[in-house]
C-alpha cells in the first residue's frame, strides 16, 4: 500500500478542522483533511447552524402573534413543524456543500474514513475503500466532541433527546423537560416554549446561565418565566422512568423529591471530548477528563501533534475553535502567529432575549482583588429598541477602576449576540473608557446601549 505524503494532516473536518485546512493551504501546505462523517463537523450540520434556523422560525412565529402591537393583523398564527425542520435541514445542506467546495477551491485533499494515530508523523484511515496510510511533518487533532450522557439520563430518541433528536423532533413536545441550562438547554428550551411546549428547565447549580454574570442570569431567567417557562435552579433529576407515551421524571428541589410526568426530555448537561480510538495515548498525547491537554499554542506533549477546538477543552466555542485553526496552521507553516487570548473570545446563546458577554463577570473581577467600575443600561431608554418593541434588556460593563481596562461585558436583549463583537474588539485592542466614551456611535442603533452603559460606569449616562 502506497503511503500519501503531506504536510499537514487534519483529523476532523468542523469550525477548526476545515478553518485550519484552508489557512494552511493558503500559506502553501499540502493539506490532507480526513473526516469519518460530515464535512463541517458537528456545529454546522447538527449544532450552531441549524439551531439558529429553528430559532429564527419561533423568533417569526413569536413576533406572528404580537403582529397586533404593530399595527399588523395575522388570523391565527400557527406553524408546520416538519415544514420549520426542514428549513433548518436546508439551511445546515447548503452550508455543508459550502465547505465541499472551499476543499476544491483550496485544493485539500479529503479521506472519508475514521483516522488513527499510526507512529510518529503516521496517520491511518479506515473508510469504505479500505485502509489508506498518510504521512505528515504536522499532525492536527480537531475531532470535537459529542454529548456527555449521564447515568440513568441517557437519551435515547425516542422520548428522551439530545441535541440531535431535538434537531429533528418526531413530534410536538407537548410538556418538556430540559436537564441543564448552558446555551444548549436555554436555547432548546426557548424555541420549544415559543413554539408551544409547556416547558420545565433544570439546573443542578444555584442560577440558569450559570458562566454568565449573575444579574444577567436573574434578568433572563425573570424574562423566560414571564414567558412561560418554569426554572428549578438547585435542583437534580435523580432518574427517568420511560414508558411507552411518557416519562416519569424524579426531581429533587428544595429538599423534596417530586415526581413529575412529561411526554419528552431534552438532555443538555455538557459534553465530552472525541478521544477515543485515536491512538493518542499511544503517540504521547495527554489526555484529562476526556479533553487533549495542549500549550497556549495548541501543542500537545507530542512533537509534531496540535489538538484545537472542543476537544482541546473549553471554552467549547465554534469561533474559538476556528481561531486555533488559524493559529497552528501559521505556526506549522514557519508563521509567528499571537497565541488566543481566553478573555477576548465571546460567548453566545441566541434564546429569546439573546444573551451574550466576554471578558470578567462582576464576581470574578472582584474575586481577582480588583476596585471596579460597574455601568449597566437598559434598552427600555434606548429608542431604537423602542422603535422595534424589543425594549427588554440590559448592557452592563466593567471596568478596573484605577486603569479603565475594559474588564468585561455583559448583554441581555435584542440582538446582544451581534452587539458583543464591538467589545471583543476593545478588548482586544486593550482600550480604556476614554476610547470607548469618545467613540461616535450612530443614532438610532441598539449599540447607543453599549455607550450608555460605559458612561453609566463613570456617572456621565444621558438617557436614564
Amino acid at each position: 500500500m502506497a503511503e500519501q505524503n503531506f504536510d499537514m494532516i487534519v483529523i476532523g473536518s468542523g469550525p477548526g478542522g476545515y478553518v485550519c485546512a484552508i489557512r494552511g493551504a493558503q500559506l502553501g501546505l499540502k493539506v490532507a483533511v480526513v473526516e469519518r462523517s460530515e464535512l463541517g463537523g458537528i456545529c454546522l450540520n447538527w449544532g450552531c447552524i441549524p439551531t439558529k434556523a429553528l430559532l429564527r422560525s419561533s423568533e417569526v412565529y413569536h413576533l406572528m402573534h404580537r403582529a397586533k402591537d404593530f399595527g399588523l393583523s395575522v388570523e391565527k398564527p400557527d406553524f408546520d413543524l416538519d415544514a420549520v425542520v426542514k428549513r433548518s435541514r436546508g439551511v445546515a445542506a447548503q452550508m455543508n456543500s459550502g465547505v465541499k467546495h472551499l476543499m476544491k477551491k483550496n485544493k485539500i485533499t479529503v479521506f472519508a474514513g475514521t483516522a488513527k494515530l499510526a507512529g510518529k508523523g503516521r496517520v491511518s484511515v479506515e473508510g469504505e475503500g479500505g485502509r489508506q496510510e498518510l504521512t505528515a511533518k504536522s499532525i492536527v487533532v480537531a475531532t470535537g466532541a459529542r454529548a456527555r450522557d449521564l447515568p440513568g439520563l441517557e437519551a435515547d430518541g425516542d422520548r428522551v433527546w439530545n441535541y440531535r433528536a431535538a434537531l429533528v423532533p418526531k413530534r410536538m413536545p407537548k410538556k418538556l423537560l430540559v436537564i441543564g441550562s448552558g446555551a444548549i438547554g436555554i436555547e432548546f428550551a426557548s424555541f420549544y416554549n415559543t413554539m408551544g411546549a409547556e416547558t420545565t428547565v433544570v439546573e443542578v447549580l444555584d442560577r440558569i446561565l450559570p458562566v454568565e454574570d449573575a444579574e444577567i442570569s436573574a434578568f433572563a431567567k425573570k424574562q423566560f418565566v414571564k414567558q412561560g417557562m418554569t426554572i428549578l435552579e438547585k435542583a437534580v433529576v435523580k432518574k427517568l422512568d420511560r414508558q411507552k407515551d411518557k416519562v416519569v421524571a424524579h426531581i429533587e428541589s428544595g429538599g423534596k423529591l417530586q415526581e413529575v410526568e412529561y411526554d419528552t426530555v431534552i438532555s443538555a448537561v455538557g459534553i465530552v471530548g472525541n478521544t477515543e480510538n485515536l491512538g493518542l495515548e499511544e503517540a504521547g498525547v495527554k489526555v484529562e477528563r476526556s479533553h487533549v491537554l495542549t500549550d497556549e499554542y495548541c501543542r500537545t506533549d507530542a512533537e509534531g501533534i496540535y489538538a484545537i477546538g472542543d476537544v482541546a477543552g473549553a471554552p467549547w466555542l465554534a469561533h474559538k475553535a476556528s481561531h486555533e485553526g488559524t493559529m497552528v496552521a501559521e505556526l506549522i507553516a514557519g508563521g509567528d502567529p499571537h497565541p488566543i487570548k481566553p478573555g477576548a473570545i465571546a460567548g453566545c446563546t441566541y434564546c429569546h432575549p439573546q444573551v451574550a458577554s466576554v471578558g470578567l463577570t462582576e464576581a470574578k473581577a472582584k474575586e481577582e482583588g480588583r476596585e471596579v467600575k460597574v455601568g449597566k443600561f437598559p434598552f427600555i431608554g434606548n429608542g431604537k429598541a423602542v422603535a422595534l418593541g424589543d425594549a427588554e434588556g440590559m448592557v452592563k460593563t466593567i471596568f478596573d477602576a484605577k486603569t479603565g481596562e475594559l474588564l468585561g461585558a455583559h448583554m441581555v436583549g435584542p440582538e446582544v449576540t451581534e452587539l458583543i463583537q464591538g467589545y471583543v474588539v476593545g478588548r482586544t485592542l486593550e482600550t480604556t473608557e476614554v476610547e470607548l466614551m469618545e467613540t461616535v456611535f450612530p443614532h438610532p442603533t441598539l449599540s447607543e446601549a453599549m455607550h450608555e452603559s460605559v458612561l453609566a460606569a463613570y456617572d456621565r449616562v444621558i438617557h436614564i
